[in-house]
């Protein structure tokens, strides 16, 4: 292991290779050319994320402790809510560390742990807004079937196959990763471990970690994402259908709809 500074930085130059007895040490950055005032920038970060964590741990209270709102509308916003919080408690601890207390080390496996959790919770959040658009899909366009569409057993497993889902994809993209050798820097360019960043510090080839990580991008979020689109065209469209045209006419029967459509969901 030979070892030489890195410009203005005391990071070491290594060249390891994963079956060494010794681990793997990278270093997480903060924001580069600002190392100064990343003090006063990380205020902005800190609040972020006291807004980000009592936000969605209100939601969790309110929908457990009220019980009109356990329903398959509120069962998906309480998935959502679960998925930003542990997304921001993945990556709460070495941004602060790194902003803070200056702790930029980190180990190969600590790394490689962030980074399956971090990808994987933004790949099961793509799931939970598929999900939500789906169950606001059903509700105006189809509510006399809502009740024997969204069951409290089809909505535990929609959320157990969001999580098969994650696991199948990310899986393979972290064993391939514990394969690499890393040679040079071992300087990250992120206060957190992302994939690409993570491979491209590698001295081997790591064409097949490209194409797993695009596979997997691809799978969740590249799937995902082109069906939002239709279920939000066919939302609005059905609603500017039911809009009347001469709203006191026809008042009475629209009303009589919604009342329908209210009963057919409570």
């Amino acid at each position: 292991m030979t070892e030489t500074s890195l410009s203005s930085q005391s990071f070491p130059m290594l060249v390891l290779n994963n079956s060494n007895a010794q681990p793997l040490i990278f270093f997480l950055t903060g924001i580069p050319g600002l190392k100064a005032t990343q003090y006063w920038i990380s205020i902005p970060f800190c609040l972020l994320y006291v807004v980000a964590l009592s936000g969605n741990s209100m939601i969790l209270f309110v929908v457990l402790c009220e019980q009109s709102l356990h329903k398959p509308m509120y069962c998906f916003l309480s998935m959502l809510s679960v998925t930003d919080l542990s997304l921001s408690l993945c990556t709460l601890s070495t941004t602060f560390g790194v902003f803070w207390f200056e702790a930029q080390e980190i180990s190969l496996n600590t790394c490689i742990a962030q980074m399956f959790f971090l990808h994987g919770f933004t790949f099961i959040e793509s799931g939970v807004l598929l999900a939500m658009a789906f169950d606001r899909f059903v509700t105006i366009c189809d509510p006399l079937r809502y009740t024997t569409i969204f069951t409290n057993a089809r909505i535990a497993k929609i959320g157990i196959s969001m999580l098969i889902r994650n696991v199948a994809v990310r899986l393979p993209v972290v064993v391939f990763v514990k394969r690499l050798s890393f040679c040079g820097s071992m300087v990250l360019s992120h206060s957190y471990c992302y994939h690409v960043d993570l491979i491209q510090l590698s001295c081997t080839d790591n064409r097949i970690n490209s194409i797993l990580g695009l596979f997997a991008l691809f799978s969740t979020t590249g799937f995902d994402c082109p069906l939002l689109l239709p279920s939000s065209t066919s939302l609005s469209s059905h609603l500017h259908l039911s809009t009347p045209s001469w709203p006191i006419s026809s008042f009475k029967s629209n009303h009589q709809l919604f009342l329908i459509r209210d009963k057919a969901i409570y």
